[in-house]
This record gives structure tokens, sequence and C-alpha cells, in this order.
């Protein structure tokens, strides 16, 4: 592969139905695999739970992030996976982290002012990246696994 198009970082969101209960036993195998594997590859961002379903952002390197996405398409632990947002970056907005962790609350009033039955499958990219960037924001509560 040419080195230049390993040098091409992207950013990656999507979302996904948790099957059957969303567990602090599947969050936390979820954590522990993004903290064993994403630092290797070069791969930060950020998980949002709640609700029975996850959002994601994923930002590095096209190919590797391309690659984690098509296993997480795969994972077992997720149905109805959903790209909403992709684009080329220059600058990670999550870079901090090899997977931090959002919880969402029903009564979380972020959640309640963007989207009163908080639907990521029915927003558009750019309103749930906005989401995840607002809940950051304002010091939503997060775990987080450092790169």
């Amino acid at each position: 592969m040419n080195a230049n198009h390993r040098s091409i970082q992207v950013r990656l969101l999507y979302v996904s139905h948790a099957v059957g209960p969303q567990t602090t036993t599947m969050t936390t195998s979820i954590l522990l695999q993004a903290q064993a594997h994403n630092p290797s590859q070069g791969i930060t961002g950020v998980l949002c739970q709640g609700q029975g379903f996850f959002f994601q952002v994923l930002e590095g390197e096209r190919g590797r992030v391309n690659t984690l996405y098509r296993r997480i398409c795969a994972d077992k632990r997720h149905q109805d996976v959903v790209l909403l947002h992709y684009e080329e970056i220059t600058k990670r907005q999550f870079g901090q982290w090899s997977m931090a962790l959002v919880h969402l609350s029903v009564d979380d009033p972020k959640v309640k002012m963007q989207h009163p039955d908080f639907d990521p499958y029915s927003a558009s990219g750019a309103q749930v990246m906005q989401q995840v960037r607002d809940l950051l924001a304002a010091g939503q509560e997060i775990s987080i696994t450092t790169p």
C-alpha cells in the first residue's frame, strides 16, 4: 500500500442496537477490547450508550478505521449497525482517548432537548455528531481508557 494512502485520517460515526440488554459486562467487554486493540492501531474515539443503542465515533487512519468498522458490523453484541457519518479529517476531536464511554440517560436534559424521543437512527449524522460534542462539552460523566 502506498504510504500516502496510510496517512489519510478519517472520522466515522455509526449507530447500533445492543443485542439483548445493555449490561455493564457487555460494555466493559467492548471497552476492554478497545483498550487492547485501538492504541496499537492508532484509533481513538468515544462510545455513547443508552436506551438500548450505541453510537460511536472512531478516528484514525482510513484503512484501519474501515477494518474496525467491518469487525463491529460482524460483532454479535451489535445489530442494525448503520453508518451515519464519514469524513476525512486533518485533526482528531477525540484523540486523547483510545475509547471514552458516555452513558446516556433518558432524563439527560441534552438528550431531551435535542430529540424528545432521542432516536439517532432518525437524526442526521451531523446532528448525532453534535450530540456527542455537546455531551462531552457539558461535562457528561464518562469512563475513559487512555491511548
